[in-house]
């Protein structure tokens, strides 16, 4: 069993099996939280979320955060007193194959013609 502090630190996610294409279309829907997506699929590595230079406050980080692990797009972890995000690649990949290829291309030839590469 564990103890208390270590699972109030524990984050909620969704089983594989209960992730859903409307959620993860709904969660990439937000400029900001596909923003995130695009920099953790360029890193192919866990980030904290102090790594994320976004134009919003804390809060609305966090909200966006929180979207994006609720509809199964990222898995949120704490190393010490980091919060470390992953992309939820394989997953995505083995529910959705091509999905998240497809929107990450789609994102950055719209980021090239918005002129923000």
């Amino acid at each position: 069993m564990t103890s208390p502090a270590v699972s109030s630190r524990a984050l909620p996610h969704p089983e594989r099996d209960e992730i859903r294409l409307e959620g993860i279309l709904h969660a990439l829907s937000d400029p900001m939280r596909l923003r995130i997506v695009r920099e953790l699929a360029a890193a192919g590595a866990e980030l904290s979320c102090s790594h994320f230079d976004l134009p919003v406050t804390k809060s609305t980080t966090t909200h966006h955060f929180r979207v994006l692990r609720e509809n199964g797009v990222i898995r949120q972890i704490y190393q010490g007193t980091a919060k470390m995000n992953g992309l939820r690649r394989d997953d995505l990949d083995d529910l959705f194959p091509g999905l998240v290829d497809s929107l990450l291309d789609a994102a950055a030839r719209q980021a090239v013609r918005a002129g923000s590469g």
